[in-house]
């Protein structure tokens, strides 16, 4: 493990300056600032807490919390069964709280003693990973992907199985299929968005933006977007959704007021963990192992920790499942 003296040399400043950066005092230019920081990251430094080095692995999220969602607690777990075997700590950090005043991103992790970051992004968040890359800082970002080459990633692409969803509803005779998406952006939800819409154009069916649901990624947005969609007088006959627990709401709102599913809608829904299962009817869905995605993310870290900055990028795949919540049109 790396000292402040060592840090020191490879910027080419003082220790004195290395600790008025480390403990992000305001009379340091961006300049040196951005070097002490890159240099911190490149030699591995954490500060000590007694006599024993801090062993804390961060899940970051950027944007809003989403602590409450199956996917999140599936990712934690995921990086858990890793970071057992490899004596880490996890630690969660939501960048907009945990941050004092003008400090980066490196600079709060590296105070809290994270040897490195698992980061969760949403679309207008993306950009602040960027500053992460320039200080060198080991992380790497889950369920996201990106074009610069300095950001590690592993994600699930979801868009060639949302085609497939929407081609299964054609087949049993649907034309008019509609798409529930979150109300916050993400590269998930834009992937399958971009799915739905290539779906619709190799069956030959017009992109419709009035068949385009948003709604809270919960329980009561899937009540919600269920009464609007039936209170069309051209309802949709089909509905693929973005989030696992959107589909449980709709799913619940239908049995309690007599629409039945798929005899008076089609539903495909969205999983990943065993969610599809539990419901009744089951549900189709297009699936992630989050599990596992959130494993993978945490080895490409440990990767990137313990054998220097080379590049991390794993693509895992998605499928469709076919189950009783989608049937013929009626």
């Amino acid at each position: 493990m790396s000292s402040v003296r060592t840090i020191a040399r490879h910027a080419g400043v003082s220790i004195t300056t290395v600790s008025r950066v480390l403990n992000n005092h305001p009379s340091v230019s961006d300049e040196v600032r951005q070097r002490v920081l890159s240099a911190t990251n490149l030699t591995g430094y954490t500060p000590a807490v007694g006599k024993k080095s801090t062993t804390n692995i961060a899940l970051l999220f950027m944007g809003e919390n989403s602590l409450g969602s199956p996917f999140d607690a599936a990712i934690m777990h995921g990086m858990s069964q890793g970071m057992e075997e490899r004596g880490y700590d996890l630690m969660i950090l939501d960048a907009r709280r945990s941050r004092m005043s003008g400090e980066s991103l490196s600079q709060m992790m590296i105070r809290k003693g994270v040897r490195g970051a698992v980061v969760r992004t949403t679309l207008p968040t993306r950009n602040a990973v960027l500053a992460l890359a320039d200080e060198n800082f080991p992380f790497v970002v889950v369920a996201d992907r990106f074009e610069d080459p300095r950001i590690n990633y592993v994600y699930s692409d979801s868009a060639v199985a949302s085609v497939d969803a929407v081609g299964h509803l054609v087949t049993l005779g649907h034309k008019r299929i509609g798409m529930v998406l979150n109300l916050i952006d993400d590269s998930d939800h834009a992937d399958r968005l971009a799915g739905y819409r290539q779906g619709l154009e190799e069956n030959n069916l017009p992109f419709d933006e009035k068949l385009i649901f948003r709604a809270h990624a919960n329980r009561e947005g899937g009540v919600q977007v269920l009464r609007h969609a039936m209170m069309r007088a051209d309802r949709p006959t089909a509905l693929y959704l973005a989030d696992p627990m959107t589909a449980v709401g709709l799913l619940g709102e239908a049995r309690r007021t007599g629409v039945r599913v798929p005899e008076d809608l089609s539903i495909v829904g969205f999983d990943d963990t065993d969610l599809r299962y539990m419901l009744c009817p089951e549900l189709t869905c297009v699936c992630q192992d989050a599990t596992n995605l959130g494993k993978e993310a945490f080895n490409a870290l440990h990767d990137l920790i313990e054998g220097g900055h080379t590049v991390a990028r794993r693509t895992l795949r998605t499928w469709l499942e076919i189950h009783a919540s989608t049937g013929p049109v009626a």
